[in-house]
């Protein structure tokens, strides 16, 4: 069985998407599972054992490029059995096409009705999570998900991590506190810059060193966050925003003995690294893309306006993050690690 999987776009969603490929082994424990996707998500595919080849699709976010597409699918002619689509738009349904896969499977979407001959029609009250969507496609209309659920897990070599740790000059002298302050998603996924600083000095007067990851954009908000500490303080603080690589901030995710992290993707790349884990949430909901794993804390307010699933605050008061105080987060983390903190707001 050869089976080949058009990844999503996102890098939680791709965490996620471990989920499905464990039950495509669950059901045939010889198949042969590639995943279509940008190359961007290697790093993360490389880490799941269930993959054996990450190729490339070397498209823009978005990019419709027909021809392209074609190119690729004509490529690709001969080796699959089935393609499972876990993306909902005609595009993506284009090379499994051209390639002449036998069974092209995923839920129904944009147009997509010629392109895919197994067409599922997606029932939101059945399936609430996310996992649930992608799980549900590794096996026949109406069949009932296996008990428990799969959870994602990357696996880390030792070299890969030790390189990461040369290239920063970074040690694991004190207990590491990984902090995510950044979402793609927008700022109503963003808890404030001076509560993550609030947690980052209690941390650090424990004896904990912190680093703080994210992508370039991220990394005003990282120093931002440091410069909120006094001298003496700031210094335990490692700002990698940025700085790091996918793959580094894989590695030296793994290292850490806790992490604070908004509703992102490196939160569930987190959760699947199994650390323990406090997940901020403020516009969006834990109960449809929640972290994973067995060491987690879920803080929120839970206020009316929220969930809302909004980029922007339509009262303009982000009040579901900004009235989310350190102290809920620091005792998550203390019940998470056992560390005596400072009293906090």
């Amino acid at each position: 069985m050869r089976i080949l999987i058009v990844g999503p776009s996102w890098v939680g969603d791709m965490v996620m998407a471990q989920t499905l490929f464990a039950c495509l082994k669950r059901r045939h424990p010889d198949c042969r599972i590639d995943v279509l996707a940008p190359d961007w998500s290697r790093p993360l595919l490389e880490r799941m054992p269930e993959v054996s080849e990450a190729l490339s699709l070397p498209l823009g976010h978005g990019a419709f490029e027909l021809a392209t597409r074609r190119r690729l699918g004509r490529a690709l002619k001969g080796r699959y059995d089935q393609a499972i689509l876990l993306p909902n738009s005609l595009k993506s349904a284009l090379i499994p096409f051209f390639a002449g896969i036998p069974t092209r499977t995923g839920w129904r979407g944009e147009m997509r009705y010629g392109l895919l001959n197994d067409l599922r029609t997606l029932d939101k009250q059945r399936y609430p999570l996310m996992i649930e969507r992608f799980m549900a496609l590794a096996y026949p209309p109406g069949a009932e998900l296996p008990q428990p659920y799969p959870q994602p897990s990357l696996r880390i070599e030792a070299a890969s991590r030790d390189a990461a740790l040369d290239a920063f000059g970074l040690s694991l002298d004190r207990p590491v506190l990984a902090l995510c302050p950044g979402a793609e998603f927008g700022e109503a996924k963003r808890w404030p810059s001076e509560h993550y600083a609030k947690v980052a000095e209690l941390k650090v007067r424990a004896g904990w060193q912190v680093w703080l990851f994210g992508s370039k954009n991220d990394h005003p908000v990282g120093e931002a966050i440091r410069s909120r500490l006094i001298p003496g303080l700031r210094e335990e603080v490692t700002n990698l925003a940025g700085q790091t690589s996918l793959a580094q901030a894989i590695d030296l995710l793994s290292c850490a003995g806790a992490v604070v992290s908004n509703d992102s993707g490196l939160m569930h790349v987190a959760a699947a690294l199994d650390r323990p884990l406090v997940a901020v949430y403020g516009s969006t909901s834990p109960l449809f893309t929640p972290p994973l794993a067995s060491q987690v804390e879920i803080v929120r307010l839970g206020l009316d306006c929220s969930p809302c699933f909004d980029r922007t605050c339509r009262f303009g008061h982000y009040d579901c993050l900004r009235q989310l105080k350190p102290r809920p987060v620091m005792d998550a983390l203390e019940r998470l690690v056992a560390d005596p903190v400072e009293a906090v707001e």
